[in-house]
Formats: structure tokens, sequence, C-alpha cells
């Protein structure tokens, strides 16, 4: 059966009349700023403070767009008759989110956690060389990082959290003990 002329034009008349009569799903985006779910990739953020300049983010990351330099320098001993140590001491810190493919390995690899996942999506530039985003920029986003989920009412208290908590109430008792002696003569 021959198809009847002009049946593909009121098909689409069709569809663009029963499209004009319900409401508009477009977000006026600059204006209205959209709402992301709790776990939005934007950019990676660096807490520098715990970065040890340990290369596992630099190593396990595909496409090799995570540049880090830095030096060695020699920590006197912490104890009087105890020996000299050595620790990197981050210089740069550097992603190139031109490169970058937002696979999140980088962040599971670290084992301080020293990088974070930021809603922010807001960083377009108009040359690509300023892609290339530095500690300094990076320690900024660590400021859109999201608090982490609460814990679960009904699991088990992690062992860290249990761990710091009897070191703090042994510290506690026997500052406790401590000062009722001090005050008494």
């Amino acid at each position: 059966m021959a198809p009847i002329p002009g049946s593909g034009l009121a098909k689409g008349l069709a569809v663009t009349l029963r499209t004009m009569t319900r409401k508009s799903v477009t977000e006026q985006y600059p204006d209205a700023l959209p709402e992301l779910p709790p776990r939005t990739r934007g950019v990676i953020g660096l807490f520098e403070e715990n970065c040890t300049v340990c290369m596992l983010c630099a190593r396990e990351c595909p496409d090799w767009c995570i540049y880090i330099d830095s030096h060695k320098e020699t920590v006197p001993p912490a104890a009087p008759g105890g020996r000299e140590r050595s620790r990197n001491v981050l210089d740069r810190f550097a992603i190139d989110f031109s490169l970058c493919m937002y696979c999140g390995i980088c962040i599971e690899v670290c084992p301080f956690d020293a990088l974070f996942w930021s809603p922010e999506f807001e960083y377009a530039e108009t040359d690509i060389r300023d892609l290339t985003h530095e500690r300094d920029k990076l320690r900024e986003w660590m400021w859109t990082v999201p608090a982490p989920p609460a814990l679960d009412p009904g699991a088990e208290e992690p062992k860290e959290i249990a761990a710091a908590r009897k070191t703090a109430e042994k510290l506690a008792a026997a500052q406790a003990q401590a000062q009722p002696g001090e005050g008494t003569s």
C-alpha cells in the first residue's frame, strides 16, 4: 500500500500540536541554578594538609592529567636522642581538566583522603590552557564539598571513632584524677 501524499507532514504537525499544549520543562539555567544530586561529580578538590605526596593519584590516573612536584625536607627528631627524618613537601599539585575524564580513580586510590568530589561545575575558560588548575584553585573548591552523609543509626560504630572516643575518655579520666590532687594541700 502506497503512503498517502503529505501523511508525513501531517504526523509532524500532530506531534508539534501535542507538544505545544504541554507545560515547558526548560530550565532557565543562568538565572535559576539546577538542583544537583547529592553525589554530583563536578571538579576535584584538594585538601592539601592530608596530601603526603605519595603520587598514587598521579600514577593511577588513566589520562595522566595530574601533575605533582615535591621536595624532601629534613624534620628534627621528635624526642631528644631520636633521629632526624625526612618528609615530602608538596610544591605543585595541578589537574588538567581538559584531559580529565572524571572517572574518580584518583579520589578512590588516595589513602589519606586528600582528594574529594566537589559539585562545582561552572569553571569554563575561554582558553583551553587555562583549564589546568593549580593547588590554590583546587583548595578553594574544598569549601564546596558537601559534608559526608550521617551514619546509619542502626549501623555498628566505626572502629576509628570507637578508638578515638576511648582515648578521649581515658585522657579525661586522667585529667579529672590529676585536678583534685592539685587543689588539696
